[in-house]
């Protein structure tokens, strides 16, 4: 196939339609006379006119070029891009929770709000924590929000401190949430194992900083084994713990964050819980707290009352205020009560020790052909570096394009920024062994092909349709539409 062959611009004939309109049986309007002139732009020639056929077959083509956890194992470390049971999706449909408004009196929609108390509660019980909103509409949005919990804490304690410290194994959006919030960052460096320095710790948490905020299981994919002692450093010194969730995948059924000493952290539900995720959302990050927090919970908060219905409070002196319109993605909470209620606590369980067996499988069987910066047990991740590579001209980069010859997905590349060159895999409870074995093996002939002819790296991909972009010029001048009379047709 050409390199524009189906684009339906070329398909394109004068006069072609795809619906044949009666003649009009009312006066015609001139569009300015309904919409006013400020509302209307002049005629726009160079559209293509094109039959209902050719569209159909246009936008279906298209669907079949696309790769999907439908299609594959998804591998974007840190991700966690698992298979969202479509039974989720059946739910989420029903009548009397799809289509039910958020400005309905309460009486009316006991069922919704029963569904928000119910995810509230299963969260809770999975968390360790003491209370949650739901109200955040993604991980970042959560991280927000409870960063401006605790500030509003030590604000009401006559300090909200001037410093949030970050290890250098966070999450990317984590350094932009403490600006956002007003605080600035300090950095932590790892130790050799890529875990948080315990000394550098102690030193760094002074009572100028209002906390710290951590990734655990990290970046690297490495479970911070000294939590119990780094909870005890920062709250001797009045601060407080904030624990990026996002990497729930490895813990639950297994360990709680409550039971560490954290007292405020964000959940993923389009990472751990299985709702939609990519494609510009929607996304739900909840955030649950220990006691000492729960009166900042963003307003309204869903709480039962004594007669067993279900309300909104509103009457909340030192809430946050809200952070999302109405309580959030409603439809997110009930795909993840439908996945939690169909895996119960055993099945939630399997879930995570699959993931962990995965990543550890993937690690042990690539160690030999990819160098692994960080020796310490996995878990629902590894990272590798592309250093055997490099040495050869290869980097990260070319690697995952070669990837894609053998029909995967890219892991994540070149991230986190402290393994230069690196290659994180999360492979997910989502895949098989018969799948993992054939993503091994793949990753194994390009290390081959790196040292025996890495020219077919550095070009690749081979495979595809459009050939290897150029990812600078595609930065800095991206072409994100396409324009009547552009010289530039999509591809």
């Amino acid at each position: 196939m050409t390199r524009n062959e189906g684009l339906i611009f070329e398909r394109s004939s004068p006069g072609k339609t795809g619906a044949e309109l009666g003649p009009l049986d009312v006066p015609p309007v001139e569009p300015e006379e309904v919409l006013g002139k400020e509302f209307c732009r002049p005629d726009v020639e160079g559209f293509p006119e094109v039959s209902e056929l050719d569209v159909i077959r246009h936008f279906t083509r298209l669907s079949t070029w696309n790769y999907s956890i439908d299609v594959g194992i998804y591998p974007l470390g840190s991700c966690t891009m698992k298979y969202n049971p479509r039974i989720n999706e059946v739910v989420a449909r029903l009548e009397g929770l799809v289509s039910d408004h958020p400005y309905a009196p309460e009486g009316l929609v006991q069922g919704c709000l029963r569904v928000l108390a119910e995810t509230q509660r299963a969260l809770l019980e999975i968390t360790g924590m003491d209370a949650i909103s739901l109200q955040p509409a993604a991980g970042a949005q959560g991280e927000l929000t409870g960063l401006l919990m605790m500030r509003a804490w030590l604000e009401e304690k006559g300090n909200p401190r001037r410093y949030v410290l970050i290890p250098d194994s966070a999450h990317g959006t984590n350094p932009a949430s403490v600006t956002i919030s007003g605080y600035a960052v300090r950095n932590l460096k790892s130790n050799a194992r890529g875990c948080v320095d315990l000394a550098e710790l102690q030193h760094a948490m002074t009572e100028e900083v209002a906390g710290l905020m951590l990734t655990n299981p990290n970046t690297l994919g490495i479970f911070e084994e000294q939590i119990r002692e780094i909870c005890e450093i920062v709250h001797r010194k009045g601060g407080l713990v904030y624990m990026d969730g996002a990497n729930m995948n490895a813990l639950v059924g297994v360990a709680r964050p409550g039971d560490f000493g954290v007292d405020v952290m964000h959940l993923n539900l389009h990472k751990t819980f299985s709702t939609p995720h990519g494609g510009g959302g929607p996304g739900s990050g909840p955030v649950a707290v220990k006691k000492i927090l729960e009166p900042y919970l963003p307003s309204p908060t869903v709480e039962e009352a004594a007669d067993g219905s279900v309300r909104f409070n509103s009457e909340r002196p030192k809430s946050i205020g809200r952070v999302r319109a109405f309580y959030g993605n409603f439809g997110m909470a009930v795909r993840a009560l439908a996945y939690i209620l169909a895996y119960g606590a055993e099945g939630l369980r399997q879930a995570t020790e699959d993931a962990v067996l995965n990543a550890n499988y993937v690690k042990n069987r690539l160690q030999d052909s990819y160098e692994l910066p960080y020796d310490a047990p996995s878990m629902h991740e590894c990272v590798f570096s592309d250093r055997r590579q490099a040495a050869h001209g290869v980097r990260t980069v070319d690697i995952a394009k070669r990837l894609i010859d053998y029909g995967f997905h890219p892991y994540t590349t070149s991230f986190p920024l402290i393994v230069p060159g690196a290659m994180m895999i999360e492979p997910t409870e989502s895949a098989d062994r018969a799948e993992l074995d054939a993503f091994i093996d793949a990753l194994k002939a390009i290390a081959r092909e790196a040292e025996e002819d890495p020219d077919c790296v550095l070009t690749a991909p081979h495979t595809t349709r459009v050939a290897r972009l150029d990812e600078v010029a595609a930065a800095r001048k991206p072409v994100l539409r396409w324009k009547p009379g552009s010289a530039e047709e999509p591809v």
